[in-house]
């Protein structure tokens, strides 16, 4: 997958910004603040059809303005995506208006790695779920599919739950079932992608650390405990007190683990941060793999910070190898982005942005 051109209007401190893209490399280099994520979640926003931290559209319009508009010329086609305050967005692939947004999802694979991927380490299971959902939605639509009726059987069997009255059990029991059956499928694919991605997660991290470390993943959900339907049905007056669902694969979590125990409990900053770019790097060879070899774009803002120069000289080695597409990097500093640049014989482009105005920097 090769982004070819970038271009931006009025997205969050992004006034307007046209950039021809290298097919490998493009480094982004500015102080905080500056607007270098900014420019990384613009072509987030035209792979997912959302920001990678709001989920308000009207949050990333640029304050005095009206309207954002955004456009990605791939390698084969053309996305286009746009919205004025007050009115709904309108996503396009070569001008064409999408019917549903999760008809885009999968279209443009990518990985985000970002300094905000410490709450998957230090957040609750929510983060850990969506983890496990962005990658698997990527490459299977029918996963989609079954989160969405999941989630309104879910809701609707909440809504029963909360009823001061007794509510229609034959109504509760066609909700619990929609649940048991949506539940057990989206528990057999969390399973079978967590598997498959481990000894590659285990693989990425030893290299990075040198094999000082081991680290491992470990998926619980109700489902482990019995058929679904009847770890939901068991304790449903427990459910009624409440006034919601306590049982379900909206509870599924994915333990992360450093020599056995809580990588939340153990790890220092550095092994928090090596553990979840080992993850994101895995999750790139994860879909690289079920989209039958076309390589994910891959999008690392500021990963150098806590990171000790070995750290640091190991990832470097990684993302300037072959195996990875096409990738867009920001740092602060100019010499981790010429580290990368000499270790590797590839195209390249260097941009400085500043105030949110991006230019061109000279390659030599």
């Amino acid at each position: 997958m090769i982004l070819k051109k970038l271009s931006i209007l009025n997205y969050k401190n992004i006034r307007e910004a046209t950039l021809e893209l290298s097919p490998k490399m493009n480094c982004f280099i500015g102080h905080n603040g500056e607007g270098k994520t900014n420019l990384l979640d613009a072509v987030y926003y035209l792979s997912f059809c959302h920001s990678a931290f709001t989920s308000i559209d009207s949050q990333v319009i640029c304050h005095d303005q009206e309207f954002f508009v955004l456009e990605g010329e791939y390698a084969d086609f053309t996305v286009s995506c746009g919205m004025k305050r007050g009115v709904k967005k309108h996503f396009k692939r070569d001008k064409k208006e999408y019917k549903r947004l999760s008809q885009h999802i999968g279209q443009v694979p990518l990985v985000f790695v970002s300094p905000s991927d410490q709450w998957l380490i230090e957040g609750g299971s929510e983060e850990r779920r969506k983890l496990m959902d962005m990658v698997i939605s990527q490459y299977d639509n029918s996963y989609i599919d079954a989160l969405n009726r999941y989630s309104k059987a879910l809701q609707q069997r909440n809504i029963l739950l909360k009823m001061e009255d007794e509510p229609d059990m034959e109504l509760m029991k066609i909700w619990e079932e929609q649940m048991a059956a949506q539940g057990e499928l989206i528990y057999q694919k969390r399973e079978e992608f967590v598997s498959e991605l481990i000894p590659v997660f285990q693989e990425i991290y030893s290299r990075i650390s040198d094999g000082s470390e081991q680290v491992s993943l470990k998926y619980v959900s109700h489902c482990q405990r019995g058929p679904l339907l009847e770890v939901i049905q068991r304790d449903r007056m427990k459910d009624r007190a409440v006034g919601y669902s306590l049982h379900g694969v909206h509870r599924d979590d994915l333990e992360m683990l450093l020599g056995g125990y809580p990588m939340k409990r153990e790890g220092s900053q550095g092994q928090h941060k090596t553990y979840v770019i080992a993850l994101k790097l895995a999750q790139f060879r994860f879909l690289k793999r079920a989209g039958n070899n076309k390589s994910p774009l891959l999008l690392l803002d500021d990963i150098f910070d806590k990171l000790d120069a070995r750290r640091v000289e190991q990832i470097v080695k990684l993302v300037a190898g072959e195996e990875y597409g096409q990738i867009f990097i920001t740092d602060t500093n100019r010499d981790h982005l010429d580290q990368i640049l000499q270790a590797g014989n590839f195209p390249y482009k260097l941009y400085k942005v500043e105030s949110g105005e991006v230019s061109e920097l000279s390659n030599s």
